[in-house]
């Protein structure tokens, strides 16, 4: 096997491994897919200020998001059909996040449900939440994320209808999936995800199939999450859901400064700049180039994170010294979860930990607590 020694060797890998349709659900974007470039492009803009001949050593990443003391600042991001990139990839990718030290967010969107992530592994985890029209299913679905002592609530603000995904639809990607000709001849070249999915129960979106009315089996789950998603959410439902949950609350998919304002009013503990992995609206600004403006506009009233592009340790330092306390990365752990399981999201956080680590030091510092602006070259943010 070749060296995985970047977050490109992984997405390389895991092309290999998973079969076309879930690979290119997670590395995929709206329409002309241009958002979605730009959130990768934009951060190499930005350029750092090498620092020489001063102390480099007694070096440390630690900090904390949301209160919750993490290795470096950084969390993974919760992906749907995360379970589709490898068999039980929700469960591996928890595990590998705890090992490393870092927050696991599970999408409500998971193969493996709620109490099966609880089941299986031993840190408290994130859950992430989808305004549905069904509010009886969403105050269940906040009970059950309760009572598997998650962490934190993640509530997605941005896909009260989906963007257009042309690659999703070419490749047939429904609940269940269609069995083209092409899709079964792809699945024959990947006998080790196979071979994977054959050995695990785990292949329905488990918080969905079972718990809300009517979704019983995969056939009715399409039809239900096609009228599900809520476009009449509102800021009223988001204070429903505050004094639902009761914990730590972070609001998802921020991208303009009104709406930053509005989530420092709501009274959430952090909210993340993103625009969904350029997944929704494209043509939108990249999540980088819109960090500064929300940072500013929120002065420090609520923690402001964000995800989008995140590819290495230096695209993270990036983003904390714009202003952000922590940054997310989805596709980046699921190159390695495709490429390895659990042992290629270890891989993954590994990569972004050295890069952090030696981009930290080379710019002449030594905690990520004392990274701000001054590292970067002024006219390049």
């Amino acid at each position: 096997m070749a060296q995985l020694l970047t977050i490109e060797d992984l997405r390389i890998q895991a092309k290999r491994r998973v079969p076309r349709m879930f690979y290119d659900y997670a590395d995929s974007g709206a329409w002309t897919e241009g958002t979605y470039r730009a959130n990768e492009t934009d951060f190499a803009q930005i350029k750092l200020r090498q620092r020489v001949a001063v102390d480099m050593t007694n070096r440390t990443l630690a900090s904390t998001m949301v209160g919750q003391s993490v290795s470096m600042p950084v969390a993974l991001a919760p992906t749907g059909l995360t379970g589709m990139q490898h068999a039980d990839g929700e469960i591996l990718a928890a595990r590998a996040a705890a090992k490393a030290g870092v927050p696991f967010t599970l999408s409500t969107m998971s193969i493996c449900s709620i109490e099966d992530v609880a089941q299986n592994t031993d840190a408290p985890f994130w859950f992430q939440l989808y305004v549905m029209k069904d509010r009886d299913f969403i105050g269940r679905l906040i009970g059950r994320a309760k009572a598997a002592g998650c962490s934190a609530l993640m509530l997605t603000l941005d896909l009260q209808i989906l963007g257009q995904r042309h690659k999703d639809i070419r490749n047939g990607l429904t609940a269940p999936p269609k069995p083209t000709l092409a899709n079964i001849i792809n699945l024959a070249t990947k006998p080790r995800w196979c071979m994977g999915m054959l050995g695990t129960k785990r292949r329905s979106f488990g918080n969905i199939v079972g718990h809300a009315k009517g979704v019983g089996d995969l056939s009715s789950l399409s039809s239900w999450t096609a009228e599900q998603f809520d476009p009449a959410l509102s800021w009223d439902d988001v204070k429903w859901i505050k004094e639902r949950w009761g914990g730590k609350l972070i609001l998802k998919g921020i991208l303009d400064a009104e709406d930053a304002e509005l989530a420092v009013q709501s009274g959430a503990d952090a909210l993340i700049v993103s625009n969904h992995g350029g997944r929704q609206l494209d043509g939108a600004v990249s999540a980088i180039a819109a960090l500064p403006g929300i940072v500013e506009q929120v002065g420090g009233r609520m923690e402001v994170w964000m995800d989008g592009g995140i590819r290495s340790g230096q695209d993270v330092i990036k983003a904390v010294a714009l202003g952000a306390r922590g940054v997310l990365i989805g596709r980046a752990f699921l190159y390695g979860l495709g490429a390895l399981g659990e042992e290629g999201v270890t891989r993954c956080l590994d990569i972004i930990r050295k890069e952090l680590d030696v981009t930290m030091a080379l710019c002449g510092l030594r905690d990520i607590q004392d990274v701000d602006a001054r590292i970067l070259v002024k006219g390049k943010a």
